[in-house]
C-alpha cells in the first residue's frame, strides 16, 4: 500500500494532504471529515465526500497511531516492521524480510512519524537526541535513528509483541524444533535446569523462552525481568518488571540490575531476565548461584561456543573480574540452547550446549545435541552423556550409544 497510488489516496489528493496540514494546524481542533472538507475547498478545489473521507483517513492515520504502518502492524504473524527512509518499507512474518508496497510521501514524513511515536512514549527525537528504543502503548518495541545519521534516510524499526505466546507445540508445528529438540527442552525445563537461549537478532529467542516458561508447573511463581516487556508466558503466576529509560529532564531512569536486585526480594520460583545484554548479568549469575535453580534468560551470541566470551565481557563491564566470571559462570549455568535462522528463514534451535570448565578455569561451552545440517537429523556432541545424567533420562534422551 502506497500514499501515493493506493486506493485511499490517489496521487491527485496527495498534493492536497499538506494544504490540509497546514490549514489544519494554523486553527486547532479535532481532526473531523467536516474540517477537512471545509479545508479542501478553502483551497479552490471542489470536493466529492469520497475524496474528503479519503484525505480524512490519510490524515488520521497520520496523526494517529502508526501512521501508514498501522496495516502492516495488523498483518497475521508480523513481528518486525522496518522503515528505511521514505522508499523501502519491509515486514517479517517468519519467512525473512517481504518488501511491501508502503511508501511515505519524503523523508520529512517519516521523520515526522518517528517524533510523534517517540513523543507518545515520553521521549526526544531531534537533532540534539537523533536515536530512540522504547515501547510504545500497545506494547510494539519502537527504535529509530535519524537521518542524516541514517542512510537511506530516517530508520524505523517496530518489534511487534504477539498477543499470546506460542505453545512447544506451536513451535514444533512450524519447524522451530523438531520432535526431539521439543522433548529434550521440555526435560530441561522439568529438571530445572539454569539455561539461557542464544543467538542473532531475530532468531527467535525470545519466543523460545516464552514457550518454554510455558511448560513450567503452574504451581511455580514466575518473575520476569525485561528491558521492554516482550515475554507472553502462558502460565497463571507470571510477575513482571520492565526498567524504564530517562525522561526528557534525564531522570527517573530505572536499570535492568535495579531490577534483577528487586526480583530476588520477591520470592521467585525463577528468575527470568528477558535479555542479558549488560551489568545486570552480574546480578543473575549470582542468584543462580544462590539456590534459583531454573534461572534463565537470553543472550546475543553468534554461536553457543560464542557465550562464554559474551558473558565474559558483559560481566567485565559491570565490574567482575575475569576469574571471578568464570568461576561463577561454570557454577551457575546448566544448558545453552541456541537458535539460528535456517537458509529459507526459518528459525531453529541448532544446538544444546553445557558449560565446560578447563584447567586454567576457564569456561567453554561443548555441545551435547545439534541439528544436522540437513534441519532434520541431529547428532550428539561430547557433553551428551553429561546431560542425560543431569536429565535422569528425561525427555527420552540418552547418551551417545544408548537406544533412545
Amino acid at each position: 500500500m502506497s500514499l501515493r497510488e493506493d486506493r485511499d489516496v490517489t496521487r491527485g489528493e496527495l498534493a492536497d494532504l499538506e494544504v490540509v496540514r497546514e490549514r489544519l494546524a494554523r486553527e486547532p481542533g479535532e481532526l473531523t471529515p467536516h474540517r477537512v472538507a471545509q479545508a479542501l475547498r478553502g483551497s479552490g478545489r471542489p470536493v466529492g465526500d469520497e475524496t474528503v473521507l479519503r484525505v480524512h483517513e490519510a490524515l488520521r492515520r497520520d496523526v494517529l497511531g502508526a501512521g501508514p504502518l498501522d496495516p502492516l502492524l495488523r498483518v497475521e504473524g508480523v513481528t518486525d516492521v522496518l522503515v528505511n527512509g521514505p522508499e523501502r518499507v519491509y515486514l517479517d512474518r517468519g519467512q525473512g524480510l517481504e518488501l511491501t508496497s508502503v511508501r511515505f510521501p519524503d523523508e520529512e514524513a517519516v521523520r515526522r512519524l518517528a517524533q510523534r511515536l517517540a513523543a507518545s512514549g515520553g521521549r526526544r527525537l531531534d537533532d540534539a537526541s537523533p536515536q530512540v528504543d522504547l515501547r510504545l502503548v500497545d506494547g510494539t518495541r519502537f527504535h529509530c535513528v535519524l537521518a542524516p545519521i541514517a542512510r537511506p534516510g530516517t530508520l524505523i524499526s517496530l518489534r511487534v509483541p504477539r498477543a499470546r505466546g506460542f505453545s512447544v507445540e506451536e513451535l514444533l508445528a512450524a519447524g522451530a524444533l523438531t520432535r526431539e529438540s521439543a522433548r529434550l527442552v521440555r526435560a530441561i525445563v522439568g529438571a530445572r535446569l539454569a539455561f539461557l537461549v542464544s543467538g542473532g537478532t531475530g532468531s527467535g529467542k525470545t519466543t523460545l523462552l516464552a514457550a518454554l516458561l510455558g511448560t513450567v508447573d503452574p504451581g511455580e511463581r514466575l518473575v520476569l525481568v525485561e528491558d521492554s516487556s516482550e515475554l507472553r508466558p502462558a502460565h497463571p503466576h507470571v510477575v513482571a518488571l520492565e526498567s524504564r529509560p530517562p525522561n526528557i529532564e534525564g531522570a527517573g531512569e530505572v536499570d535492568l540490575r535495579t531490577l534483577v536486585r528487586q526480583a530476588l526480594r520477591m520470592r521467585p520460583d525463577r528468575l527470568v531476565v528477558g535479555e542479558v545484554r549488560g551489568a545486570e548479568v552480574v546480578d543473575l549469575l549470582a542468584a543462580l548461584n544462590t539456590g534459583h535453580q531454573g534461572g534463565c534468560g537470553t543472550l546475543h551470541a553468534n554461536s553457543a561456543a560464542d557465550v562464554s566470551a559474551r558473558v565474559e565481557a558483559l560481566a567485565l563491564a559491570g565490574g567482575l573480574g575475569r576469574d571471578a566470571v568464570h568461576s561463577q559462570l561454570g557454577a551457575a549455568l546448566d544448558v545453552v540452547l541456541h537458535l539460528d535462522r535456517a537458509s529459507d528463514g526459518r528459525r531453529q534451535l541448532r544446538e544444546v550446549a553445557m558449560p565446560e570448565r578447563s584447567p586454567d578455569g576457564l569456561v567453554s561451552m561443548v555441545t551435547a545435541w545439534r541439528l544436522a545440517p540437513d534441519g532434520a537429523a541431529s547428532e550428539f556432541g561430547p557433553a551428551a552423556a553429561r546431560l542425560a545424567d543431569r536429565l535422569g533420562g528425561g525427555g527420552g534422551f540418552a547418551e551417545p550409544g544408548v537406544s533412545r
